[in-house]
């Protein structure tokens, strides 16, 4: 396995010195690593993978120097565009290392939401022209890989991909971790949310942790899953799912659990949901200041405004919460008139160590959701 610390004195020695990205689970030691040892101007967790890629380009023009982009195969997707349209040899010709974890790797069992994700990441590099590697664990191999990527990129003036397998990197835990005295957990915000609902509602939960324990509460309370969708991938856009079905089953109370990941990652959906202005949509943040799922890198969850955000972007209510009391009047106070409404819960980082995964298949959660959204 490969040594956080000297993988990135590897790159610093060779004049990489930026770095930014979306965490992603096996890259998070590496990660964690450079959250803590990186000077703060040379670190930025981005929304998204193409403002990464944009945050990169910029840094490349101010220094001339070759920054490194970070990112889930599943980020790919929203780096597309920058670096077909801004990167590329055949526009401004920007160099730059791209360093993806590798989900879903084809002969490795994972995630549904990764499995094809896994089988077309060398495919979509290739349709892209961008040379890549896959990284080696063995560290005397990877100082030649690293200087062959730099070397290719400089040449070309173009992008150049270190792919990473599951357990390239030796652990490393973050040391700068998210403190906070709130009193609620993401689990416990959600199981208060579930038993305050009347039972004819909808939910569409976010990516990640949300889901899995959406899941298992609604398990432990011998409840039914058909009224909830589970946005196992697709990080981001569960509001705007939410926001779909809200518009086209107008007499269903249609509630979005987000959180500050996902809102950060797309946040023109907030445009949308309050110019649709649907009055049977709820939209409920939980923001831990934290990329939790993916190794607990912090978000700017804390150092902005929600409700505020809401607001300007014509939300009827718009509120934050902080504790059980505040958050069960909140939801009380909730009505047609005052909707689409938000609410802000901030909870403390953390979750249960024996927390699955939904038993269901993504296919067969969609049917059962469909076939009750018919009732």
């Amino acid at each position: 396995m490969i040594n956080p610390k000297s993988f990135y004195n590897l790159l610093t020695s060779a004049n990489v010195e930026f770095f930014s990205g979306v965490p992603d689970s096996l890259l998070k030691d590496f990660c964690a690593y450079i959250t803590d040892n990186a000077p703060k101007q040379n670190h930025i967790i981005a929304a998204n993978e193409g403002n990464a890629i944009a945050l990169a380009a910029g840094h490349h023009m101010a220094t001339g120097k070759i920054p490194m982009v970070y990112m889930q195969n599943s980020g790919i997707g929203n780096a597309v565009n920058p670096l077909l349209s801004l990167a590329d040899k055949q526009v401004y010709s920007i160099p730059m290392l791209l360093m993806i974890g590798w989900r879903g790797e084809p002969g490795l069992k994972d995630e549904p939401q990764h499995v094809m994700q896994g089988e077309v990441t060398l495919d979509l590099l290739k349709a892209m022209k961008i040379p890549y590697v896959v990284l080696s664990n063995v560290e005397t191999e990877v100082e030649s890989q690293v200087k062959e990527a730099l070397t290719n990129a400089k040449a070309n003036n173009a992008p150049y991909a270190l792919v990473i397998k599951k357990g390239t990197f030796d652990k490393y835990s973050i040391k700068d971790k998210i403190k906070t005295s709130y009193e609620l957990s993401r689990e416990a915000a959600i199981q208060q949310i579930v038993e305050q609902l009347n039972g004819d509602e909808i939910i569409v939960s976010t990516t990640g942790k949300t889901s899995r324990e959406l899941f298992e509460i609604r398990a432990a309370l011998g409840q039914a899953h058909h009224s909830d969708f589970l946005t196992v991938g697709s990080m981001g856009h569960a509001s705007q799912i939410a926001l779909g079905i809200a518009l086209s089953k107008p007499n269903k109370k249609v509630i979005c659990i987000d959180g500050d990941g996902a809102l950060l990652m797309q946040m023109g959906g907030l445009a949308i949901i309050g110019t649709m202005a649907p009055s049977n949509f709820i939209h409920i943040v939980i923001n831990n200041g934290a990329h939790e799922s993916v190794g607990g890198q912090p978000t700017v969850g804390f150092e902005i405004d929600i409700p505020a955000l809401a607001k300007a972007n014509n939300y009827k209510m718009a509120t934050a919460v902080s504790n059980a009391t505040e958050l069960k009047n909140a939801l009380k106070n909730i009505e047609t008139g005052n909707c689409p409404a938000l609410i802000e819960i901030k909870t403390k980082v953390g979750s249960r160590d024996d927390l699955g995964r939904p038993t269901i298949k993504p296919v067969d959660n969609k049917v059962n959701f469909m076939e009750n959204l018919q009732k």
